[in-house]
C-alpha cells in the first residue's frame, strides 16, 4: 500500500480505518496498473494519469467514488451530481464491502473512462475515452 495512502488510512478512527484498509488493499489488488497517491486529500487511484476510483471520509461514513461509475449502471452505486459522470457507495462499516462487487465495479473501470485527466484544458468538457 502507498505509504501516504497508509497514513492517511491511520488518522481514520479505528472503525473508519478498517474500511479504508480493506478499500485500499482490494483496489491495490484488483487495479494493479494504477498508481496511487493523496490528491485532492484523499487516496485516488489513476490508470495512464486519468483518476479511476478513491475514497474519502464524508458525514455519512467513508465514501468510495468512481470518477466514471454512472456508466457502470449498478443501482449500489448512486449516482452524484448531474455535471460529471460519477457514481459513489457510502460505508459505515467493513463487513458491507463485498469484494466481488467491487472487483466488477473495478474491472468496469478500467473499461469505462471519461477524460477527467483534461478536463480544465478542454474547460469542463468531458470526452470518453473508452
Amino acid at each position: 500500500m502507498n505509504a501516504e495512502i497508509k497514513d492517511y488510512n491511520q488518522r481514520q478512527t479505528e472503525l473508519d480505518q478498517e474500511i479504508c484498509d480493506l478499500l485500499a488493499v482490494a483496489i491495490d489488488k484488483f487495479l494493479t496498473d494504477a498508481e496511487s497517491k493523496i490528491w485532492h486529500s484523499h487516496p485516488v487511484w489513476f490508470l495512464e494519469g486519468n483518476p479511476i476510483v478513491g475514497f474519502s471520509k464524508q458525514k455519512p461514513g467513508i465514501r468510495l467514488m468512481f470518477w466514471s461509475g454512472a456508466g457502470f449502471e449498478e443501482e449500489a452505486l448512486n449516482v452524484r451530481g448531474q455535471k460529471f459522470k460519477d457514481a459513489s457507495i457510502f460505508y459505515t462499516s467493513a463487513h458491507q464491502i463485498d469484494e466481488s462487487k467491487l472487483k466488477l465495479w473495478l474491472d468496469k473501470a478500467k473499461t469505462i473512462q471519461w477524460d477527467y485527466k483534461n478536463l480544465i484544458k478542454k474547460k469542463g468538457r468531458l470526452d470518453r475515452l473508452k
